[in-house]
């Protein structure tokens, strides 16, 4: 048999005969030292595992005896190598070694595997919050730490998610309405935000037991002249016209009446603006709405108005077609017009309960309060007539004698002589009670409407009234009113939708409704601007046009998008100055286009999420039309009395005639006097030319006004 010395391996593979003996002991292989031979097969083995060690330097064999056995080894090499016992030893610590080793590198490999994994693991519960089913109710003004509290996060977790967003908060620091919406979604949890009416109302919470049928209070709208305060008249059998000027109602009044044994409250309105802002400060004061319409004259602007804001408000709507003997009366193209609201006789097979007659000759007077019961049984219009008294501000006054005075309609309980209250921003004590009639009472029950004076100060109309125990607990909530008052400013103003914010909401895919109030210069633009918006909806954002009419963007217009959370467009036509203060005020998003694509690319580029920054419009000066001069070579100035503001030269202008833009273009040229002059400030006159224009005429306005970029607040934050 042909045997090998390893010092002959170790020449033929030009290694030291010591690396070939580390190799032969690896493979378990009996030998003494350089002179010891190995078999043909053992070579074999030895060649393999020094070819393999030579070709992969990193391979897991060579890494283990050079790295890992290299000392131990040597040790061994060093000593007696003839000697078998020590031989033997050497072979039991090289094992015992071995396993020390792997041991570790195992515990090190599960050690890093098990961090890993829970770091996953973490990640992905934070990524998945599990949803909280309930709804939470959350006070205004809520803070981080308090948040934490009600969804069992850390409040180090939410300010970290926070800050991550790019904003900087602290636990004791209140969150704005934005936030918390973020917040909920990050963390999958629905809420309520708790208003500090709410939290008054939640301490008298009704059982069903305590539940009894109440009187329905009934508010009576619609346009102009359509009859309105002549079927209130009729209804309770007072001459209530002639007490006011030119047949129109200058204030709200509230009035009930006695009919087939049961009590009817009803709430006459000169149009709907307190109606509207009643549900814009949170407060339903309407049971039921009557949209009276005259049957000669159809559906006007202020009856698609009323009709919008029943609907939005989610009141049960009676309709009334009132003048119907009148020769000219055409009841059923009133009913066909009122289709297009989705407001179907029920003869036609509609669920709209439609009453024609005449307030004049009181003809079927009896059938609208019939009408009104049973759609008061049918709702189940119940109240608690036991409970401490609430109600609603309606109307308020300063009068000479009593002072601060205040329509309230009694929505639970009875209020009582003597009775402390708190409502708005102060508290007072009940001095007197008066009917509608203006007699004195002792107590105002369920549903009816009182006049009350002992205010500290003038309520608002939307304002909640509250009976309370007496002064001390009066003089609490209002300290409690007025902290909550002050956190919830601290936390931000009131937010409404804007197509920025709408822009963002669509890139998170969530399905959203985006309302906007319409107004158009004519009914032809305006069917059109509505066709051109319901071709581009998504099925993500869908468009609800919750008022469209023809005319000037108006207060009424910005009151209904604050109660109801939409933009207002305006087409062709200028917002009212009353009304750009009040959406100031309000917050909310006006937008006002002449051309119509510029309208369609702003929304579908919002619905799209790709909005570009908003191009905001700022008046500078107001100017008024007073003379027109034709000047040879010059053409048309326009004698004009600057009435707000200043005009600069170069200025963009609009001419506005009958509250429409008639045309956009620049000041050309201003003169004072003989002089040409750069700039002119209110309170001064001065001729102007309008460039490229010349049908300016007496009675026109200019607006001058500048354009400037206005970048997203939420992509500016971050």
């Amino acid at each position: 048999m042909d045997t090998t010395r390893i010092f002959e391996i170790a020449r033929e593979k030009n290694m030291s005969s010591k690396d070939i003996i580390k190799v032969c002991l690896d493979l378990g292989f009996k030998v003494k030292g350089h002179m010891s031979t190995v078999s043909p097969e053992q070579k074999k083995e030895i060649l393999r595992i020094i070819d393999k060690g030579k070709r992969d330097e990193a391979g897991e064999r060579k890494s283990d005896w050079k790295e890992e056995k290299l000392i131990n080894i040597k040790k061994v090499l060093e000593k007696e190598l003839d000697k078998e016992e020590k031989e033997g030893r050497f072979k039991v610590k090289l094992l015992q070694g071995k396993k020390k080793i792997e041991a570790k590198k195992s515990s090190k490999v599960a050690e890093t595997i098990s961090r890993k994994s829970e770091s996953i693991k973490t990640k992905e519960k934070i990524k998945k919050k599990p949803e909280i089913k309930k709804i939470i109710e959350l006070p205004e003004g809520i803070t981080a730490k308090q948040l934490s509290e009600r969804i069992n996060i850390s409040s180090s977790e939410i300010i970290q998610v926070l800050f991550d967003m790019g904003e900087t908060v602290n636990v004791n620091q209140t969150l704005g309405k934005d936030l918390v919406e973020f917040l909920s979604h990050e963390y999958n949890f629905k809420y309520n935000i708790i208003r500090f009416e709410d939290k008054i109302e939640e301490i008298f919470k009704d059982s069903k037991e305590d539940l009894v049928k109440k009187p329905p209070v009934v508010t009576v709208m619609g346009h102009v002249d359509h009859g309105k305060t002549t079927l209130l008249d009729a209804i309770r059998k007072s001459d209530v016209v002639q007490g006011e000027a030119g047949g129109i109602t200058q204030h709200i009044g509230a009035y009930q009446i006695e009919y087939n044994g049961r009590k009817i409250t009803f709430i006459d309105t000169p149009g709907h603006k307190a109606f509207t802002e009643m549900r814009a400060r949170g407060a339903r004061v309407t049971d039921i709405a009557v949209v009276v319409i005259a049957a000669d004259d159809g559906i006007m602007p202020q009856t698609s108005e009323a009709i919008n804001h029943a609907k939005e408000a989610n009141v049960p709507i009676i309709v009334a077609i009132n003048k119907i003997d009148l020769p000219n009366s055409n009841p059923d193209k009133v009913k066909q017009g009122l289709t297009e609201f989705n407001l179907v006789p029920e003869e036609w097979g509609g669920e709209t309960v439609f009453v024609e007659l005449s307030a004049k000759n009181k003809t079927n007077i009896d059938e609208l309060l019939e009408m009104i019961l049973l759609i008061a049984d049918l709702n189940e219009i119940m109240g608690n007539e036991k409970a401490e008294g609430s109600g609603i501000i309606i109307e308020s006054r300063l009068d000479k004698g009593m002072g601060a005075v205040g329509t309230v309609i009694i929505r639970r309980g009875s209020i009582k002589v003597g009775d402390f209250f708190v409502t708005g921003n102060s508290y007072g004590k009940v001095r007197s009670i008066r009917d509608e009639k203006g007699q004195l009472i002792k107590k105002g029950v369920l549903s009816q409407p009182a006049e009350i004076s002992g205010f500290a100060s003038v309520p608002q109309a939307g304002d909640k009234f509250f009976v309370v125990k007496n002064e001390k607990v009066a003089k609490e909530i209002i300290s409690k009113r007025d902290y909550d008052r002050k956190m919830s400013k601290m936390a931000g103003s009131r937010r409404h939708i804007s197509l920025e914010e709408l822009s963002e909401i669509s890139k998170e895919d969530d399905i959203k409704k985006l309302k906007i109030v319409l107004k158009s210069e004519s009914y032809g633009s305006l069917d059109a601007v509505v066709k051109s918006l319901m071709e581009i909806e998504k099925e993500e954002i869908k468009i609800d046009i919750i008022h469209k009419a023809v005319g000037a963007i108006s207060e009424s217009d910005i009151l209904l998008a604050s109660a109801s959370n939409a933009i207002v467009i305006g087409f062709g036509i200028i917002s009212i100055p009353k009304a750009k203060k009040l959406a100031e005020e309000e917050n909310i998003d006006v937008r006002t286009y002449n051309i119509i694509y510029k309208l369609i690319d702003d929304i579908k580029l919002s619905l799209e999420g790709l909005l570009e920054p908003k191009i905001e419009e700022f008046e500078k000066g107001r100017i008024e039309v007073r003379k027109i001069f034709k000047i040879p070579k010059e053409g048309v100035i326009a004698g004009c009395y600057i009435l707000e503001g200043s005009v600069d030269r170069g200025d963009k202008v609009r001419v506005i005639r009958d509250e429409k833009i008639i045309y956009e273009s620049k000041i050309a040229s201003m003169h004072r006097f003989k002089d040409d002059v750069k700039k002119v400030t209110a309170g001064y006159e001065c001729g102007i030319r309008v460039e490229n224009y010349q049908d300016i005429n007496k009675g026109d306005f200019l607006e001058i006004y500048e354009l400037k970029e206005i970048e997203n607040s939420k992509s500016s934050s971050k």
